[in-house]
Protein backbone atom coordinates (compact mmCIF):
# COMPACT_ATOMS: atom_id res chain seq x y z
CA UNK A 1 0.00 0.00 0.00
CA UNK A 2 1.27 3.43 -0.94
CA UNK A 3 1.87 5.75 2.01
CA UNK A 4 -0.96 8.13 2.86
CA UNK A 5 0.00 11.60 3.98
CA UNK A 6 -1.76 13.35 6.87
CA UNK A 7 -4.28 15.21 4.71
CA UNK A 8 -5.10 12.03 2.84
CA UNK A 9 -5.58 10.16 6.12
CA UNK A 10 -7.87 12.93 7.39
CA UNK A 11 -10.03 12.66 4.28
CA UNK A 12 -10.13 8.87 4.67
CA UNK A 13 -11.46 9.38 8.22
CA UNK A 14 -14.31 11.49 6.83
CA UNK A 15 -15.00 8.80 4.23
CA UNK A 16 -14.95 5.93 6.73
CA UNK A 17 -17.47 7.80 8.86
CA UNK A 18 -19.86 8.59 6.01
CA UNK A 19 -19.38 6.25 3.05
CA UNK A 20 -20.81 5.78 0.57
CA UNK A 21 -21.10 9.52 0.13
CA UNK A 22 -22.02 11.77 -2.76
CA UNK A 23 -19.04 13.89 -3.81
CA UNK A 24 -21.00 17.12 -3.28
CA UNK A 25 -21.89 16.01 0.25
CA UNK A 26 -18.22 15.09 0.80
CA UNK A 27 -17.18 18.64 -0.06
CA UNK A 28 -19.66 19.91 2.55
CA UNK A 29 -18.41 17.44 5.18
CA UNK A 30 -14.79 18.42 4.55
CA UNK A 31 -15.68 22.08 4.82
CA UNK A 32 -17.35 21.41 8.20
CA UNK A 33 -14.85 18.97 9.67
CA UNK A 34 -11.55 19.96 8.09
CA UNK A 35 -12.13 23.58 7.08
CA UNK A 36 -11.25 22.64 3.48
CA UNK A 37 -12.56 24.26 0.32
CA UNK A 38 -13.94 22.36 -2.67
CA UNK A 39 -10.63 22.48 -4.56
CA UNK A 40 -8.66 21.00 -1.65
CA UNK A 41 -11.19 18.21 -1.15
CA UNK A 42 -11.13 17.20 -4.81
CA UNK A 43 -7.33 17.42 -5.03
CA UNK A 44 -6.85 15.13 -2.03
CA UNK A 45 -9.62 12.81 -3.23
CA UNK A 46 -7.93 12.53 -6.64
CA UNK A 47 -4.66 11.54 -4.92
CA UNK A 48 -6.46 8.91 -2.83
CA UNK A 49 -8.03 7.48 -5.98
CA UNK A 50 -4.66 7.39 -7.75
CA UNK A 51 -3.19 5.50 -4.78
CA UNK A 52 -6.02 2.97 -4.83
CA UNK A 53 -7.31 3.99 -1.40
CA UNK A 54 -10.68 5.34 -2.58
CA UNK A 55 -12.85 5.49 -5.65
CA UNK A 56 -15.18 8.13 -7.05
CA UNK A 57 -17.65 6.45 -9.35
CA UNK A 58 -20.75 8.25 -10.65
CA UNK A 59 -20.19 10.98 -8.03
CA UNK A 60 -20.31 8.39 -5.21
CA UNK A 61 -17.16 8.12 -3.14
CA UNK A 62 -16.16 4.99 -1.23
CA UNK A 63 -12.98 3.70 0.35
CA UNK A 64 -11.07 0.72 -0.98
CA UNK A 65 -8.97 0.32 2.17
CA UNK A 66 -10.26 -0.23 5.68
CA UNK A 67 -9.28 1.93 8.63
CA UNK A 68 -7.48 -1.07 10.11
CA UNK A 69 -5.43 -1.64 6.94
CA UNK A 70 -4.27 1.97 6.85
CA UNK A 71 -3.48 2.15 10.57
CA UNK A 72 -1.59 -1.15 10.38
CA UNK A 73 0.51 0.17 7.49
CA UNK A 74 1.26 3.37 9.42
CA UNK A 75 2.21 1.32 12.48
CA UNK A 76 4.45 -0.93 10.40
CA UNK A 77 6.21 2.14 9.03
CA UNK A 78 6.75 3.57 12.52
CA UNK A 79 7.97 0.24 13.88
CA UNK A 80 10.43 -0.06 10.99
CA UNK A 81 11.76 3.44 11.63
CA UNK A 82 12.11 2.63 15.35
CA UNK A 83 14.13 -0.52 14.63
CA UNK A 84 11.39 -3.09 15.22
CA UNK A 85 8.19 -3.74 17.11
CA UNK A 86 9.79 -3.97 20.55
CA UNK A 87 11.62 -0.61 20.41
CA UNK A 88 8.50 0.99 18.94
CA UNK A 89 6.23 -0.32 21.69
CA UNK A 90 8.78 0.49 24.37
CA UNK A 91 8.96 4.10 23.20
CA UNK A 92 5.22 4.33 22.69
CA UNK A 93 4.33 2.99 26.13
CA UNK A 94 7.13 4.60 28.16
CA UNK A 95 5.82 7.03 30.72
CA UNK A 96 2.21 5.94 30.19
CA UNK A 97 -0.07 4.29 32.67
CA UNK A 98 -2.29 1.62 31.20
CA UNK A 99 -5.64 0.81 32.69
CA UNK A 100 -6.27 -2.80 33.58
CA UNK A 101 -8.68 -2.98 30.62
CA UNK A 102 -6.03 -1.68 28.20
CA UNK A 103 -3.43 -4.10 29.57
CA UNK A 104 -5.82 -7.04 29.15
CA UNK A 105 -6.67 -5.94 25.60
CA UNK A 106 -2.96 -5.75 24.75
CA UNK A 107 -2.36 -9.17 26.28
CA UNK A 108 -5.22 -10.59 24.23
CA UNK A 109 -3.77 -9.05 21.04
CA UNK A 110 -0.36 -10.51 21.80
CA UNK A 111 -1.82 -13.94 22.54
CA UNK A 112 -3.78 -13.87 19.26
CA UNK A 113 -0.73 -12.79 17.26
CA UNK A 114 1.19 -15.73 18.73
CA UNK A 115 -1.64 -18.12 17.85
CA UNK A 116 -2.69 -18.69 21.45
CA UNK A 117 -6.45 -18.40 21.88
Amino acid sequence: MEKLFDGEFRLMEVLWDSEPVNSTKLVHLCEERLNWNKSTTYTVLRKLCQKGAAKNENATVTTLLSRQQVIRARGDELAEKAGGTTPFLTAFLSGRKLTMEEALELKELIDRSMGED
